[in-house]
C-alpha cells in the first residue's frame, strides 16, 4: 500500500519511550536489575494522517505529570515535512518484579523528572 502499517505505532512508541528515557539518563534494564518492572496498563493512538513507506518519522515523547504507581507517555509522530500524523499515548504502571504488586517509581528516575515539573 505504500503507507505504515497501523500496528507498527506501537512498536514505534516503545522505543521513542525507551529512547526518550535512556537520554534523560535512566536505564530500564537497570531498574528491572533492581526488582521493578514497568508493564503498559493502556494504549491509545489517533490516525491523523498516513506514515510513508520509507519516510523518515519523527517521535516526540512526554510526560505530562511526575509520576506516582503509574506514569503517562504522550507521542505526537512527524512526517518528514514536519506534519503531525499520528499521537497517542500509553500509561504504565511499577510494579515489583517478585510479587507484581504497585510500587512507586525509582528514586533515581523522580531525581531526573522532578526538576521538569517545579
Amino acid at each position: 500500500m505504500g503507507y505504515v502499517y497501523y500496528g507498527n505505532y506501537a512498536m514505534y512508541f516503545e522505543v521513542a519511550r525507551v529512547e526518550a528515557m535512556r537520554s534523560a539518563g535512566f536505564s530500564y534494564r537497570e531498574m528491572e536489575e533492581n526488582g521493578v518492572m514497568m508493564p503498559v496498563l493502556e494504549s491509545h493512538i489517533r490516525y491523523l494522517k498516513p506514515g510513508k513507506y520509507d519516510e523518515l518519522l519523527t517521535i516526540k515523547t512526554t510526560i505530562p505529570d511526575l509520576p506516582g504507581a503509574r506514569i503517562r507517555f504522550e507521542y505526537q509522530v512527524f512526517n518528514e515535512l514536519q506534519e503531525l500524523i499520528t499521537e497517542g499515548w500509553t500509561t504504565l504502571t511499577f510494579l515489583k518484579k517478585d510479587s507484581h504488586l504497585p510500587t512507586r517509581p525509582p528514586k533515581n528516575l523522580l531525581d531526573l523528572l522532578k526538576p521538569f515539573f517545579v
